[in-house]
């Protein structure tokens, strides 16, 4: 990965690129602290087909229940996720029933 500063990102911008084209990872800095990362785009080997997944996988009828009030809330008030406290070692276990 190189690291750049902007007045050079904007000077030798085509070779840049050409170094991105070639997989390279280029972060552009504003005073020696990282604002940007310029990646290469990865292909996909082939473009998507829409139904190709059909009869693949099966939604099941619960998936369209209305969710819990604790989850519409949640998004009402834009808390999107709760924060667990720290674990040593192992899985944690959430919401386990008693």
């Amino acid at each position: 990965m190189l690291q750049i500063n902007i007045r050079e990102a904007e000077t030798n911008f085509l070779q840049l690129i050409t170094s991105v084209e070639k997989g390279e990872e280029i972060v552009i800095a504003r005073h020696g602290r990282p604002v940007a990362r310029i990646l290469p785009v990865i292909q996909s080997a082939s473009p998507r087909k829409p139904g190709s997944a059909k009869g693949k996988f099966r939604v099941p009828p619960e998936f369209f229940e209305p969710l819990p009030d604790e989850i519409l809330n949640a998004f009402e008030q834009r808390i999107f996720y709760t924060p667990m406290p720290p674990f040593s070692g192992g899985m944690p276990i959430i919401n386990a029933e008693t």
